[in-house]
């Protein structure tokens, strides 16, 4: 591992390592949760009907993106310098940086095509992950001479 005291951007890659866990960890809330809990975070009816039938598909879908969270939170963590270096890293946090930011941003685009689909939910939810997207990309730059060795 380098040296974690001298990469500045170790502080802002594990804030955005915690905040990919704690995404994970509402993801599989729902799971627990049910039903309400799939409407509750924007899941949509269809899979909220579909957990309320005991369908595997949210489930499945669900643990898929928890899953996805966690690995995004252990680039960050290697990003950080807390877990050993993992492949394509400076790839992976600019991927990660990039998916996180366009997923907030799409919002503007689709609320101008489709404002009827713009909900407290949606405009909370874009703006948490722009927030993500922020985070992993400041420390990714941050970071970046440090995340080539």
């Amino acid at each position: 591992m380098h040296n974690v005291a001298a990469n500045p951007g170790t502080t802002w890659l594990i804030i955005g390592g915690w905040l990919s866990v704690l995404a994970a960890l509402l993801h599989i809330a729902c799971i627990f949760g049910g039903p309400d809990w799939y409407r509750f975070f924007g899941a949509g009816e269809g899979m909220a009907r579909a957990a309320a039938r005991g369908d595997l598909r949210p489930t499945l879908i669900t643990l898929a993106i928890a899953a996805i969270l966690l690995v995004w939170a252990a680039y960050a963590f290697s990003g950080a310098g807390s877990l050993p270096r993992l492949p394509l890293l400076r790839t992976g946090l600019v991927v990660i940086a990039a998916i996180y930011l366009l997923r907030g941003l799409i919002f503007v685009p689709l609320h101008l095509w489709r404002p009827q689909h713009s909900d407290s939910f949606a405009i909370w939810s874009s703006l948490i992950v722009l927030a993500y997207g922020a985070v992993y990309a400041a420390g990714t730059f941050k970071a970046w001479d440090h995340l080539a060795s």
